[in-house]
């Protein structure tokens, strides 16, 4: 889910991808900076990801490779007159396979994702995190993953920082993870229509940053097979 309409244009980005060996890939982002020009540079995080996830076997190989084109093709569509600042994006990726109960991600510098299980919520934090994606040139990421349970039911909630950072008239940042514990059991677009009428109302009323929202649920095996994880955008 995205709130454009409350939000100024930026660079948060999001995108789920089949695989074709039986699991999904999940890519969620941020794009430093606003403006048309961030739009450009979320298109190229984009069309790396779609591009590897048909030829990279494992999730640190495609992260490989969209740092790889990130770092070559960031500043070509990047407003360096207006923002002459560094360019870079972070993101978060991760592997759901259908036939087992575990997922994995990799985390380039971008907010932990939240667990919601049997109504708790576990803040998945990375235990191997990677600086954001076009920034090798400073140093040599490893692009180690992270794994973490993810049973029938569960739902994983991706998100950018424009939700946590999100504040209220007197200036106190969105309590995310406080506040999903108390949301009724939902599937993903529910839940997702309820965290955005909650995080306008903490502000009162208005955003002043993108926001993008993923809530992933994973479905019990059909008879006979595999069910794939349920997003919600």
């Amino acid at each position: 889910m995205t709130a454009d309409t409350e939000a100024q244009i930026g660079g948060d980005l999001f995108a789920v991808a089949r695989t074709g060996r039986d699991g999904s890939r999940v890519l969620i982002g941020d794009v430093r900076g606003k403006g048309l020009a961030a739009i450009g540079e979320a298109n190229v995080v984009l069309g790396a990801f779609r591009e590897g996830v048909r030829r990279c076997e494992s999730l640190s190989a495609l992260v490989r490779a969209m740092e790889d084109s990130v770092s070559a093709d960031l500043e070509d569509v990047a407003d360096t007159d207006r923002d002459p600042g560094e360019h870079f994006v972070t993101a978060l990726v991760l592997d759901l396979p259908d036939a087992t109960r575990q997922g994995t991600m990799i985390s380039c510098g971008h907010p932990a994702p939240l667990l919601l299980h049997d109504g708790a919520v576990a803040l998945l934090e990375s235990g191997t995190p990677n600086s954001p994606l076009g920034l090798s040139s400073l140093h040599a990421p490893q692009f180690r993953s992270d794994s973490f349970a993810f049973a029938d039911g569960d739902t994983l909630l991706l998100y950018t920082d424009g939700v946590t950072e999100a504040r209220s008239p007197q200036g106190v940042f969105y309590p995310l993870a406080e506040r999903a514990a108390t949301f009724p059991p939902a599937g993903p677009e529910a839940l997702l229509q309820h965290l955005l009428r909650d995080v306008v109302a903490h502000t009162g009323g208005r955003l002043a940053d993108d926001v993008a929202v993923l809530a992933i649920e994973r479905l019990p095996a059909r008879t006979g097979g595999t069910a794939p994880a349920r997003p919600g955008t």
